[in-house]
């Protein structure tokens, strides 16, 4: 049995790097590729903690073994990978970026409050927000989004898979009588291993809680999220700033939510005096979420029409003006390299629609949130986009993911959502 720290050292698998291949994690880049490794001293199971070593030896990194061409997700630079409280530690650091985001009131650990202060000084808008971020909170391979007392985690890796009990455990810990739930939702996420049981289920529920689906509050607007059902999380959380920008330029103005999902812009437009909202979205299960949230918020039904069909398909047969404010914010065009440019010209064909059919003095938010796809090609696929119309564009805002999507400067890879605001003559 392994009792202490160093018993975890010597049990543990080694990795060692090829000479020269360290720099990137003397840099803190949280990932190893499969081809900067030498030698692998053992013979590790997926998702495994091991140790990474540089040629001459020395230890660099922690972190979770995997197949594939990233070959270790590193956990940390030292060894606060070993520690019993790790999980712990982690999961309240994460906490307190929230809490100084002004995302999260009051102390934010129970059992860990030396990681977080207080915030009495923060009027709080919201009680939904992304807790971890992936590499963006030092965690590669995991996302929990909270939604009022409920914690939804998805694991992108084996390694947070096998972890995802004491992940839940740490999260009791952390948010104390707090905590409803911990909804386990890996099973679209997780890599396909054999030996991995990857049904979606509790981990935790406190006693009496057994709803699936709640209502939370964003700025203020009330939102129905199903984690059971929903797509990701069962919320976009990564869009709450850019649904307020919606908000603030939609007065008076006719507005299209394409790929509207629950309808989080159109409740935004609507709210703050938009003439006219449609929502358009091929989801059925979506577009009734949407107008249960219309009438969560006591909106005038008059004001809103939900069409379930293809967006696509819906603004090529637009007639040209009709709208005067377009939320363009498709799913993920690629999810690899190798689609790379087949994305760029989806994104520059959708495009080319939406600025050829605004009205004139009209705004379009348009978004990709593929991760492959970086701002420089997204804004280049719709500047072309802007010159095949020959109309008069300008960018008056370039959009992106909230404090609690946060990048870890060391893993740029991490800004995934990008986005431009535009004027169209």
């Amino acid at each position: 049995m392994i009792r202490n720290k160093t018993d975890i050292y010597n049990a543990m698998i080694k990795i060692i790097l090829k000479r020269g291949r360290e720099e990137s994690l003397l840099r803190f880049h949280p990932w190893v590729f499969s081809g900067a490794i030498a030698e692998v001293q053992g013979n590790p199971a997926e998702g495994d903690l091991v140790s990474v070593h540089a040629s001459d030896g020395g230890i660099l990194a922690y972190g979770h073994y995997q197949i594939g061409s990233i070959a270790v997700r590193v956990l940390s630079f030292n060894e606060s990978a070993l520690r019993p409280d790790f999980w712990e530690t982690m999961l309240s650091r994460a906490l307190q970026v929230r809490v100084a985001c002004g995302l999260h009131k009051g102390s934010c650990s129970y059992s860990a409050s030396r990681h977080c202060e207080e915030r009495s000084d923060v009027a709080i808008s919201t009680n939904c927000y992304r807790l971890v971020h992936g590499e963006g909170d030092n965690l590669p391979g995991l996302i929990i989004d909270y939604y009022d007392g409920v914690c939804v985690m998805q694991a992108h890796s084996v390694g947070m898979f096998r972890a995802r009990k004491h992940i839940s455990d740490a999260l009791q810990k952390v948010y104390g009588p707090e905590l409803k739930a911990v909804y386990d939702k890996s099973s679209g996420t997780a890599p396909y291993k054999a030996g991995l049981e990857l049904i979606d289920g509790y981990l935790y529920q406190r006693e009496g809680f057994s709803d699936d689906e709640q209502t939370v509050v964003e700025n203020g607007h009330k939102f129905i999220v199903n984690w059971t059902e929903g797509q990701k999380t069962g919320f976009f959380l990564d869009q709450r700033e850019n649904r307020a920008l919606v908000g603030s330029l939609a007065r008076g103005r006719n507005v299209l939510n394409l790929f509207c999902y629950t309808g989080g812009f159109s409740i935004y437009a609507l709210a703050n005096g938009a003439l006219h909202v449609d929502s358009v979205d091929s989801s059925k299960k979506a577009m009734m979420m949407v107008d249960r949230n219309v009438a969560l918020n006591g909106f005038d039904e008059s004001k809103h029409t939900s069409l379930c069909c293809d967006a696509i398909d819906y603004l090529k047969n637009v007639p040209e003006g009709k709208y005067d404010l377009m939320i363009v914010d498709p799913p993920a065009f690629a999810k690899h390299r190798g689609s790379l440019k087949n994305a760029l010209r989806a994104y520059q064909r959708l495009n080319a629609a939406a600025i050829s059919k605004v009205a004139p003095g009209g705004f379009v938010f348009t978004y990709s949130c593929s991760q492959v796809v970086d701002k420089e090609a997204f804004a280049l696929a719709v500047f072309s986009a802007a010159a095949q119309c020959g109309r008069s564009v300008r960018i008056l805002d370039r959009l992106n993911q909230p404090g609690d999507h946060s990048v870890n400067i060391y893993h740029p890879e991490g800004e995934y959502l990008k986005g431009l605001l535009l004027y169209v003559e």
